[in-house]
């Protein structure tokens, strides 16, 4: 599968944990480094906080990267159920921050366990989603007489034609979704009788 759902904006919402404040904020990863900026723009945000515990997810399924924190907070209350939430919500590509500031009033491990995981599951809740998709360059390379039938499989499978070039055969640089190829070039090459090359992109 190459597209997978991830967050499409960013989200902030604040709860309130015996007086401690709770901001948690969700946004879209694709990198590492891409989540750190996030964690690093809240902290800018909210310079006098107490905390600012996080947790990511870069990728999707087999291949993820993972980080957390508990920044300060006891360890395991903090990033590592954050992280739990995060890995089950379903979405890839996603950071978590949790911002605290502190209301005077311990919480005690448990009760900070409950807060880091019901200010995740709020922030990802607050979230819309969308399907990233992985989209691929791909050269189609065919006679004249095959043009007007390739260029109508083409526009039908989703395809969208970069550029054409009218030299002895006509070449086409196409961009498209990656799960569609194999069917796109199947069915190209049936229709052309095999007189028609189409190959990746590097």
């Amino acid at each position: 599968m190459s597209g997978y759902p991830i967050p499409a904006s960013e989200s902030e919402v604040e709860l309130s944990f015996k007086n401690s404040r709770f901001i948690g904020t969700a946004k879209v990863a694709a990198t590492v480094n891409e989540a750190k900026n996030c964690i690093a723009s809240v902290r800018a945000r909210f310079l006098d906080a107490s905390h600012h515990c996080y947790a990511f997810a870069v990728g999707y399924g087999a291949t993820v990267t993972r980080g957390m924190s508990d920044d300060g907070e006891p360890s395991g209350t903090a990033g590592k159920p954050m992280l739990a939430v995060v890995q089950g919500c379903g979405l890839g590509d996603i950071v978590v921050v949790a911002t605290r500031y502190f209301g005077g009033t311990k919480l005690g491990t448990g009760g900070l366990v409950k807060a880091y995981t019901e200010t995740t599951q709020a922030a990802i809740a607050a979230v819309e989603r969308v399907c990233k998709v992985e989209i691929i360059g791909v050269v189609v390379i065919l006679a004249y007489d095959a043009y007007e039938i390739c260029k109508r499989q083409i526009k039908a499978h989703g395809a969208m034609v970069e550029a054409e070039d009218f030299g002895v055969q006509v070449q086409l640089v196409l961009r498209l979704d990656a799960e569609r190829y194999d069917e796109l070039r199947t069915t190209l090459i049936e229709m052309t009788s095999g007189r028609v090359q189409v190959e990746l992109l590097d």
